[in-house]
């Protein structure tokens, strides 16, 4: 039996660090390249209604999860009963597109299935007093979108007010460099944000709603954490998609997952989660430097133009299926199932 699976994600991190700091850059990077994993079929279902009558067209976008450094992508089918491409995004998003230029007299249903596997994204660099060493002999590829994750969202804006609460964070924690900045933003974060999904206004991803009501759900959460980063010049970038229970098997997944990163010059990207570590108080050191690999990845980044683009407005995130009749946004419905595969 592989041992290392009686040890919990926060002690294996814990004990991955220690290893680097008794035995160097070279021990860093060989404990660093063994990630844990999860292998699961994803199934998406869209169902778009029979739009109003005298509609013309008929679009439908739906995300595709995308392969990168944390997830591969294998065996994507697609069941629709009308022709569809699969499009290039920004920021390296995949989407499905559709156009009816007849009228359905059916509900339309778009099924995706495809086989994903998860790996953990670990960033040891983030609590090592190594990581300006690691960082010259581990060099990870340049994000082309960098000046895009300083630049403010619709509903994250960078203002006076918003840089200025930043900078009390950080002066408060004494906080010097731009990774000891992030490590103040996240724990004043967690510290100070409740996870809470009751009454209204949360679940929009605006930071002027999260640190007025300091509650709300994972967008809540990260639009503080990126915002402030932005901030105080920090590159920080969101992400979205969907969660796994930690228990393997198989069933149906009900609602949406985010997370962010930051990135400094000594340590490249670093992975946070914000919100699960309100959630899990046991795994808040984790959580600075780590995502699990009880996700998947649909898209990045927020105020999302599709493509082909959309007639509305930019998307305040993109992570279920959305239609447009006639330009208008029309209601989708949608299931997501998820069945493991295997469990490293």
């Amino acid at each position: 039996m592989d041992v290392s699976l009686l040890i919990s994600p926060a002690i294996r991190v814990g004990l991955l660090g220690a290893v680097g700091l008794l035995s160097g850059v070279s021990a860093w990077a060989q404990t660093a390249t063994v990630p844990r994993s999860r292998t699961f079929v994803l199934t998406s279902t869209a169902t778009v209604p029979v739009p109003s009558a005298g509609t013309k067209t008929l679009d439908l976008w739906l995300p595709v999860p995308h392969a990168d450094a944390s997830q591969d992508v294998r065996d994507l089918k697609i069941e629709s009963p009308v022709p569809y491409k699969i499009e290039q995004g920004e920021y390296g998003n995949q989407m499905l597109h559709l156009r009816m230029a007849t009228l359905p007299t059916a509900p339309l249903v778009v099924k995706l299935t495809a086989q994903i596997t998860r790996r953990e994204h670990l960033n040891l660099r983030a609590n090592a007093p190594l990581a300006t060493a690691v960082a010259k002999t581990k060099k990870e590829k340049s994000d082309p979108d960098l000046a895009r994750w300083l630049a403010p969202d619709r509903l994250v804006p960078l203002d006076a007010k918003i840089r200025q609460q930043a900078g009390e964070v950080v002066a408060k924690a004494g906080a010097k460099t731009p990774l000891a900045k992030a490590r103040a933003i996240y724990e004043h974060v967690v510290s100070t944000v409740t996870y809470d999904k009751t009454g209204q206004g949360w679940g929009r991803g605006d930071i002027y709603y999260a640190c007025d009501a300091r509650r709300g759900n994972c967008t809540d959460f990260h639009a503080i954490v990126i915002g402030y980063c932005r901030a105080l010049g920090i590159p920080a970038r969101f992400s979205i998609g969907l969660p796994l229970p930690v228990g393997r098997g198989k069933g149906e997944i009900k609602g949406y997952h985010c997370w962010a990163e930051f990135f400094t010059p000594e340590t490249g990207w670093v992975p946070v989660d914000a919100s699960e570590a309100a959630k899990n108080p046991d795994r808040r050191a984790y959580f600075f430097g780590a995502h699990d690999e009880n996700r998947v990845e649909f898209t990045r980044g927020r105020d999302v133009e599709l493509t082909p683009r959309q007639a509305g407005p930019p998307l305040n995130y993109f992570v279920y299926p959305y239609a447009e009749a006639d330009g208008k946004p029309l209601e989708v419905a949608r299931t997501y199932e998820y069945a493991d595969i295997t469990a490293q």
